[in-house]
């Protein structure tokens, strides 16, 4: 079944800006992520396929390759320039070519197989005949709120699929009792992408059968599990629904193939006090009653450090200061946010006669009553 197209999969048009694909993926993201969805494959499945698509979109590379050439410019190994050449030379003029794949004229000489080999391929590097385009994976990786402010540097564990070093990502062991393969029909190639190009079987390697014995290592998939830790730089700045690229750290499927990269998403855990919106950060402080009438300078924890702040007298409860540039820090836009304190009087949990008499001789000062104005 085909893909839908990755803007109508975030809902945004084909000329949105990065900003936009950004807050459609985040909306997506928060509705269907698995952790607010347990149990539900279809909202994990269609998580998925939001987070392909904003990751097509929100790289300029490759959002240029699907709008030229739809999902087929995504494949590992795909040459633009030599597809373009395809088209130019005459990719849709309806010419015959032979079994040898030479175009018999105006063009004698030119190897279309060989043309159509390196499209998929990085350029001068061939991959080994066969090889399947690596497999991408995902893990969810938690972070507390300062470790995203601040950056961090963590070890995750991931579960690798690879081929199997025993049968090489066959399967059989054997030779014996031969069968058809069901990848490829018994052809022993593949039709790759949309434009009818055709592959060696990653399966069979060409072969078009299969050995009838199964490997006892990977139970006849062809595939092994390899666990392996990594540490991983958190760059300062990052936020819920972040995505970390590693390059090459993903899936390989067949043997001498590319491997995949291993993206891992950013799940910020709250802070009991400390909270964030966008560069913003928002911080809860206990005041004294005498502080707020009388103001006073306290020292107030941050990300960056501990600072001096001046409470104004006559401060109010929920009342905010702003500390300009104590918030977070966008290093790609080059710019940084701000922390408000909101002020939070505390009275005192416990007294006796002289702190009733002192909250008795507050009470003169009141000029008006303070909930004259409090209505439904």
């Amino acid at each position: 079944m085909a893909r839908k197209d990755f803007y109508t999969v975030l809902g945004v048009s084909r000329t949105a800006s990065p900003e936009e694909i950004k807050k459609a993926y985040r909306q997506l993201a928060r509705k269907y992520h698995p952790d607010v969805n347990p149990g539900k494959k279809d909202t994990e499945e269609r998580f998925k396929e939001i987070s392909l698509a904003h990751d097509t979109l929100a790289d300029e590379r490759k959002r240029k390759l699907y709008d030229e050439f739809g999902e087929d410019g995504l494949q590992a190994g795909f040459d633009a320039e030599k597809m373009r050449a395809y088209k130019q030379w005459g990719g849709d003029s309806g010419a015959a070519f032979g079994r040898s794949g030479r175009r018999s004229s105006p063009n004698a000489g030119f190897n279309f197989e060989d043309l159509v080999g390196d499209l998929f391929r990085g350029g001068g590097r061939r991959a080994s005949a066969g090889a399947e385009p690596g497999e991408d994976l995902e893990y969810g990786l938690d972070l507390n709120l300062l470790e995203t402010i601040r950056g961090a540097e963590k070890t995750v564990s991931v579960q690798r699929p690879t081929p199997c070093p025993t049968c090489h990502g066959t399967g059989g062991r054997g030779t014996r009792r031969a069968t058809v393969c069901p990848e490829c029909q018994g052809h022993g190639q593949v039709q790759v992408g949309t434009v009818s190009f055709m592959r060696t079987c990653a399966r069979c390697g060409g072969e078009g059968r299969l050995s009838a014995g199964n490997c006892s290592p990977c139970g006849g998939s062809g595939r092994v599990t390899t666990p392996e830790r990594l540490t991983v730089k958190i760059p300062a700045g990052v936020d819920d629904g972040s995505r970390i690229r590693l390059a090459g750290k993903g899936a390989a499927l067949s043997p001498g193939g590319p491997t995949g990269d291993l993206y891992l998403v950013i799940r910020v855990q709250p802070h009991p006090v400390l909270s964030r919106n966008g560069l913003d950060l928002s911080l809860d402080v206990p005041v004294k009653v005498s502080e707020a009438v009388n103001g006073a300078i306290v020292t107030v924890p941050t990300p960056g450090g501990d600072v001096k702040v001046k409470i104004p007298p006559g401060s109010q409860s929920g009342q905010t200061l702003r500390l300009k540039g104590k918030g977070v820090t966008d290093a790609k836009a080059h710019t940084t946010g701000d922390l408000y304190l909101k002020l939070m009087i505390q009275v005192p949990k416990v007294g006796g006669d002289s702190a009733r008499q002192a909250a008795e001789l507050l009470d003169q000062y009141y000029v008006e009553d303070p909930r004259q104005h409090l209505r439904l």
